[in-house]
């Protein structure tokens, strides 16, 4: 599995954030206190990540990735009853219209559940991001 060692320390900090704040706070919180956990477990984070989507040459869209860490693992945090199919798209999505090929779904709902993808780069229809 790609990234397997970060992914785990990622889903660890995760569920650490979860059960140390539970249920019932905006996304930000949750936001925020994961990249405190993800840099104290030694991750270079970036928040807010700019991701542009081109069409045929030309940028057509911006869209900012919750957390991009070290370089490698788009993440997406959520605060939801469940986990829907375009969270998941949107996810995808962002991988497509970049160079990473992992991203973590993590959502903060009433029961924390968490959803892991590829698209790795041998797939994407433009090399150019």
């Amino acid at each position: 599995m790609l990234y397997e060692d970060k992914t785990e320390l990622i889903i660890k900090s995760f569920y650490k954030v979860y059960n140390s704040l539970g249920y019932g706070f905006l996304e930000k919180v949750y936001h925020n206190a994961i990249l405190i956990e993800l840099e104290q477990n030694g991750l270079k984070v970036k928040s807010q990540y700019p991701i542009r989507v081109f069409y045929e040459g030309n940028q057509v869209g911006e869209y900012y990735a919750d957390i991009i860490v070290d370089e490698c693992i788009i993440i997406e945090n959520k605060v939801a009853e469940t986990l829907k199919e375009e969270h998941e798209f949107q996810l995808l999505n962002y991988l497509k219209a970049t160079e990473i090929e992992v991203g973590l779904l993590l959502n903060f709902g009433k029961k924390p559940s968490f959803k892991r993808k590829y698209f790795t780069n041998d797939r994407k229809l433009n090399s150019t991001y």
